[in-house]
């Protein structure tokens, strides 16, 4: 993906920034923590409607496994674990947990799992079944797997953001209701009526694809917003337990340690709903779907599920993420990560910043 060129940023002054960052979630302090450590000198400005790592960020199960439906998504998610992995190793103190990964599909999907999951993974044969699973399904196979790890992805968001305090402007409960290309910077107008000038933007706005400042420029992309629903299995975790990965259904248990029960994650397909106007509530409609699916592996959670968590996000085209520049290069889309924001948001930092002509380009999201 690559952008068209465009003259230098201006100088600084007064209401000024060389980069403003649209979204304040796990991906837009990503990027600016990406954009910092290429050129450390660069003015960068976050802002965002709520506070840090509100929004989709706040509600995300926070899990990493190696795996992508697409080439595009498989090289995403590998760079991501590799950035994780390295993160892990430097700062242990970080809400960054490794887990085991054990994956249930029919037996003759085991081709497609050969080619969905990453080689890191070492995805082999399991010797037993999850405590969780008290039997297979006629027909079906059980592997386990390397490099799955989940987060605190709202308190992981909210340490980095305070850790690039020093060097980045943020501007949290601050709405853009304008957006303005031009040849001389991308001008922002803000809630109240103050204005702040950008040599170039990145817009990583989550589900709010539709706000008005954007949404023309970015409808061409052809993302759309999906709810996202998740239960809460009150049942605790126990050491050791392991994330289980339905793999035909989209669908995973994930042992929340840092919380003390399992949270259940299945696809609903309720798409084009608008963040402000979800009910955060599990209706009675989405319960029985997802009840339906998880009695069927674990009687047992199903029986424990009593609460849970609905958001939104965006998905791209055949769910595969966006990096896209827009209104010749001032503007850079990136989201639209298809529920795997947490994931795909290092390879998606440093995507986006590699599409800012004024950095130095082509490295790796770094730690």
């Amino acid at each position: 993906m690559t952008g068209a060129a465009t003259p230098p940023a201006p100088p600084r002054g007064p209401g000024r920034t060389d980069v403003a960052i649209v979204g304040a979630g796990i991906l837009g302090v990503l990027t600016a923590r990406e954009i910092l450590a290429r050129a450390p000198g660069t003015s960068v400005t976050v802002m965002d409607r709520d506070l840090v790592g509100s929004g989709a960020t706040r509600r995300s199960a926070g899990l990493h496994f190696p795996r992508g439906a697409s080439a595009t998504t498989r090289e995403l998610a590998a760079e991501s674990e590799r950035f994780y992995a390295d993160l892990h190793s430097a700062r242990p103190e970080l809400p960054i947990h490794p887990l085991g990964m054990s994956v249930l599909a029919p037996l003759a999907s085991e081709p497609a799992l050969r080619e969905a999951y990453l080689p890191e993974a070492e995805l082999r044969p399991a010797d037993a079944l999850p405590a969780q699973v008290p039997a297979l399904p006629a027909g079906y196979g059980l592997w386990e797997g390397d490099g799955c790890q989940y987060a605190d992805v709202h308190a992981l968001t909210q340490t980095l953001a305070a850790e690039l305090r020093p060097a980045a402007a943020f501007r949290e409960g601050v709405a853009v209701t304008a957006l303005d290309p031009g040849p001389d910077g991308v001008r922002l107008t803000l809630t109240g009526g103050a204005e702040l000038t950008a040599g170039h933007v990145v817009l990583a706005p989550g589900p709010w694809l539709a706000e008005p400042a954007w949404a023309d420029l970015v409808a061409p992309l052809g993302a759309r917003v999906k709810k996202i629903v998740a239960l809460h299995v009150e049942v605790p975790p126990a050491p050791g337990d392991r994330a289980i990965v339905f793999h035909d259904e989209d669908a995973f248990l994930l042992p929340f340690h840092h919380r003390g029960h399992w949270l259940f994650s299945y696809t609903c397909q309720e798409w084009d709903v608008e963040p402000a106007e979800v009910d955060p509530a599990v209706s009675a409609a989405h319960l029985d779907e997802a009840l339906a699916l998880l009695g069927r592996y674990a009687p047992e959670l199903a029986a424990a599920c009593v609460s849970g968590r609905v958001f939104c996000d965006a998905y791209g085209p055949g769910n595969t993420a966006l990096v896209e520049p827009l209104a010749d290069g001032r503007v850079v889309f990136a989201g639209a990560a298809s529920g795997s924001g947490y994931r795909l948001a290092p390879a998606l930092a440093a995507r986006a910043a590699d599409l800012i002509p004024t950095l130095p380009r082509h490295r790796k999201a770094t730690t």
